[in-house]
């Protein structure tokens, strides 16, 4: 994660319209603001990859997926972050013009510098969204698939997409083959 912004502490609301006029992006935690860093080739890659897998294969559904500049709300007015892809299938976020309430699904691409913030703090704040069920990281280094799935018991189910295998959202009803999601990656 990146060190906080030299910035007052903020409300959410503060933070919400200051976040419009800036030229960058950053990311807020209780009342504290990242600045979100410019990523890598493979990460934008691999980001554009899924986003399109997705994109193709919820033609005609009423799931939508978006990419890196679309903030979620993670927990109640406490955290907003620009996951690198996410699914939402509520209308209401289609409509939403600054942030995602509902997503059904989020991929984080990882980074050295973000790969520890990333399983840990950020998605213990993502497990606080009601309607997530499924939680992607990718590494592009190691290339390696985590694909966790919240179980009908609520608890978070872990598996390692091994290579070759497709990384199966079950949630969604999707299959994306492991080369595509690395495809020009390398």
């Amino acid at each position: 994660m990146a060190l906080p912004q030299p910035t007052p502490p903020f409300t959410a609301e503060g933070y919400l319209q200051w976040e419009t006029e800036q030229p960058d992006k950053h990311e807020f935690v209780r009342g504290e603001t990242f600045a979100m860093g410019g990523a890598s080739r493979r990460h934008v890659t691999i980001s554009g990859n899924v986003f399109s897998a997705l994109d193709d294969a919820l033609e005609g559904s009423p799931c939508r997926a978006y990419m890196a500049d679309m903030k979620v709300q993670a927990a109640e007015d406490e955290a907003y972050f620009y996951p690198d892809v996410l699914v939402t299938c509520d209308p209401a976020d289609h409509r939403a013009e600054q942030f995602m309430r509902a997503p059904s699904l989020i991929v984080e691409v990882l980074s050295p510098t973000t790969a520890a913030y990333d399983r840990g703090e950020k998605f213990a704040a993502y497990r606080r969204i009601a309607s997530l069920k499924e939680f992607v990281l990718i590494d592009p280094d190691l290339r390696r698939i985590e694909y966790y799935r919240l179980t009908p018991a609520r608890h978070w189910e872990l598996q390692d997409i091994e290579p070759e295998q497709p990384l199966v959202l079950h949630d969604l009803g999707i299959s994306i083959p492991w080369q595509k999601v690395f495809r020009n990656a390398d």
